[in-house]
């Protein structure tokens, strides 16, 4: 009986069974997420970055070409002067120098007592008191106000005629003041102005600040027989240096450009001026009235490059003093 023979081909090398479809997209999905780790963080950065392009460095740049140049609305030509700007704004207007004293008169004035009775208060307010809350809230009403109408209300009280504040100093045989004809009286109303409306918004920097201080320091420095006024300057002051310098940095940036509130203290068509004999005028005022009234926009460009530079430097000085001040102690 004879065998059946396999006539059948041998078995050829066995095929590996195919991949499945995501294991073939693995190395595209592998490359589209690295991209997107990569890329996406810029992608959600870059309308801040397109904003401060268009409204942040474009005046910059374009201020830097205007300032070399005549550029006026009543000239249709623009011709490029260089460094002419410069040089007669620096040696050959005393009106300039006139604004920068006034505004680090006011900036002097205001800033110093607004940034101590902001700290003052703060440190008060962060103690238990009845009406903590009420008291936290009240010193935040004069940030909300408009700056035309606290002009407009300071301005009545320093009135000449029936101010409130003459009206004060006639109750104790003091002759009245006309606090818009002098110089520190017109920088004195002015800054007690800016402190009114600045000293809530400073003291709830600080009061924010303190919150974080841990309280164990204070019941050590307490056991330890430290007063209150011993832990203040001892514990709270250190503590809060990072804010302190802070705050008078951005004191620093808004004194410097003060506007509204020595323009709405006078009146009349030569506002801008800062009184008769520009004791008040600031280099804000100074600025539009080259721009709008002397219709010199290429010198008004210079004038607003030296501000920029004045608050740089005062602000870089500001920051040393401060850090300093606070390492010493």
């Amino acid at each position: 009986m004879s065998l059946p023979i396999d006539t059948a081909a041998p078995p050829g090398p066995s095929r590996p069974p195919a991949a499945p479809a995501a294991h073939r997209r693995r190395p595209a999905g592998r490359i589209l997420n690295r991209l997107d780790l990569r890329y996406t963080p810029y992608l959600f950065v870059l309308p801040f970055f397109v904003i401060f392009a268009i409204f942040g460095v474009y005046p910059i740049v374009y201020t830097f070409w205007i300032a070399l140049t005549d550029r006026s609305p009543l000239n249709p030509t623009i011709s490029f002067v260089g460094l002419d700007n410069f040089v007669e704004l620096l040696t050959n207007d005393p009106q300039f120098w006139n604004a920068v004293t006034n505004t680090f008169g006011m900036f002097v004035l205001s800033t110093v007592p607004q940034l101590l009775l902001a700290l003052l208060l703060a440190n008060a307010l962060n103690r238990r008191i009845r009406g903590q809350m009420f008291f936290r809230l009240a010193i935040a009403m004069p940030i909300i106000t408009s700056t035309a109408v606290v002009a407009l209300i300071f301005s009545m009280i320093y009135a000449r005629e029936f101010g409130l504040v003459n009206w004060l100093l006639d109750l104790v045989g003091v002759d009245p003041v006309d606090w818009r004809a002098g110089r520190f009286a017109s920088w004195f109303a002015i800054s007690t102005m800016v402190d009114w409306r600045w000293i809530g918004y400073n003291a709830l920097i600080y009061l924010a600040a303190m919150q974080s201080i841990n309280k164990d320091v204070y019941e050590a420095a307490a056991l330890d027989g430290a007063s209150r006024r011993r832990q203040f300057w001892s514990i709270t002051v250190p503590q809060l240096r990072p804010t302190i310098i802070f705050t008078l940095i951005i004191s620093t940036i808004g004194g410097l450009q003060l506007f509204t509130e020595p323009l709405m203290f006078t009146s009349g068509s030569g506002a801008m001026s800062g009184g008769t004999e520009g004791q008040f005028q600031t280099i804000t005022m100074y600025l539009l009235d080259v721009m709008n009234q002397r219709f010199r926009w290429g010198y008004a460009g210079a004038v607003a490059l030296m501000l920029f530079l004045l608050i740089a430097v005062f602000s870089f000085i500001n920051y040393l003093l401060a850090r300093r001040i606070s390492t010493d102690k």
